[in-house]
């Protein structure tokens, strides 16, 4: 018998190291090419590792939880026989052999056939609905019968607009709609009831530090939140931050927003507020252009770099930390291109695997504390740009219109900035801007 190690590879962007999250596959088992083995975590996303040969697992050389360098050997096949898949000779064998040849990645016929079909044994399943893996992942996080969900796909598979769709839509103002929370958003230890004996009520316990430590948990600082909590640190240390914010009467913008979820041209895209907040700060940013600037280092010194285009950032709270994709050329898209851009953005997030491309290139970024219940925040500048907009909960409060007291749905447009970059006058602008969209969609019409 003959192994062959397979080394944990660049998964892109230059990442050097990787965490071993889950494996998907034990010694014995039989894989084909291209079938999942492991899911890693790297420092920028949740990532699903596909084998690059066919044959049989010898042994899992990593355990979970371990975090090892790209390069590093995570996992062994056996055949009786390793063949070369690019050979033309070992292109038979791979299909007929049952796992008893190892055949690598290449551009042999066998190999394109096997991986043709496992990607039809990966739609198919014995219960008559076809849908990809990641979609019947996607649908088990939402709740949602697949046996329930029209397709619309080729075939009759179910996409993921179509999972979306079924999926009850959030009732209030959502950017990012993170998987569910438990009740008990934390657990700890009882503290005991009374002092123990000998020791008077209002003094210090002589109890050994040890019976401290049982009582807490150490939770490591690695991948997404480890790069994530570098970033903020730079950022606030780096860029003095200035922010501002506007109380907005959000009606109208609310009221359209019914009127898109509504419209038959929208009937498979998901609608929220956010995208009328997308537009409002594309909108702004044309005519306050420095707010989507960046204060670059060079050889002969800083310079400030003017974009003329919106790679536009939104900020997603995920179980594994944070996470900022961003939507590219933003600017040249349609209000219902960017409603499915912020769709596929909203999926790829809150299954934690937005690709590291996707995060890298933003120019202006939207964070969202209203789903939280938040009214207004100071949020921190993602690294590299020199503005952020943050948006409070949406909610009925009384409001003066025309002299009376109306209710209204109100929010709070808030705005950090670099204040290296931006003055008072153009961040006051800025803001001012995207609070008048809010109060007037219509005017998005200009």
């Amino acid at each position: 018998m003959s192994t062959q190690n397979f080394t944990l590879p660049d998964v892109g962007e230059g990442l050097t190291e990787a965490e071993i999250v889950a494996w998907k596959v034990a010694p014995g088992d039989q894989v084909a090419i291209n079938d999942v083995i492991c899911e890693i975590e790297t420092a920028k996303s949740l990532v699903e590792l596909p084998s690059p040969h066919a044959g049989t697992v010898g042994e899992l050389l990593v355990a979970e939880g371990t975090t090892v360098e790209v390069g590093t050997p995570i996992i062994s096949f056996v055949a009786d026989a390793v063949v070369a898949a690019p050979a033309p000779a070992a292109a038979p064998a791979a299909e007929e052999g049952g796992g008893s040849v190892l055949v690598g990645y290449g551009s042999g016929t066998g190999a394109t056939s096997r991986r043709k079909r496992t990607a039809q044994r990966s739609v198919r399943s014995s219960v008559g609905v076809i849908a990809k893996p990641p979609i019947r992942k996607l649908a088990r996080d939402l709740g949602v019968d697949l046996a329930s969900v029209a397709p619309t796909g080729g075939d009759g598979e179910v996409l993921r607009e179509d999972v979306v769709k079924h999926a009850s839509q959030a009732s209030v103002f959502r950017n990012i709609e993170t998987p569910e929370w438990g009740e008990v958003r934390e657990e700890t230890v009882p503290a005991p009831q009374s002092a123990p004996v000998g020791v008077a009520r209002g003094l210090a316990s002589t109890a050994p530090a040890q019976d401290a430590e049982a009582r807490s948990e150490a939770i490591p600082v690695k991948g997404v939140r480890k790069a994530s909590a570098n970033a903020m640190v730079q950022s606030a240390y780096t860029a003095p931050h200035v922010t501002v914010w506007k109380d907005v009467d959000a009606t109208r913008t609310m009221e359209l927003v019914k009127r898109l979820k509504a419209s038959p041209d929208y009937a498979d895209i998901r609608v929220s507020p956010l995208l009328i907040v997308a537009r409002a700060v594309i909108w702004a940013v044309r005519r306050n252009p420095m707010v989507n600037a960046a204060w670059v280092e060079t050889d002969n010194g800083a310079e400030i770099r003017v974009r003329h285009y919106v790679n536009l950032g939104i900020a997603a709270a995920t179980p594994r930390g944070l996470l900022v994709p961003n939507i590219k050329d933003a600017q040249d898209l349609s209000m219902k291109d960017l409603a499915r851009a912020l769709n596929r953005l909203t999926l790829t997030a809150r299954d934690g695997k937005t690709p590291p491309a996707d995060q890298q290139g933003g120019t202006i970024t939207i964070t969202n504390i209203g789903v939280f219940g938040m009214d207004a925040g100071t949020p921190i500048i993602n690294p590299g740009e020199a503005g952020i907009v943050a948006m409070g909960t949406i909610s009925q409060k009384p409001w003066v219109v025309d002299g009376e007291v109306r209710p209204r749905y109100v929010t709070t447009v808030a705005g950090s900035f670099d204040h290296r970059v931006i003055d008072g006058d153009s961040m006051s602008r800025f803001v001012a801007d995207v609070a008048a969209i809010l109060e007037e969609p219509a005017l998005l019409v200009d």
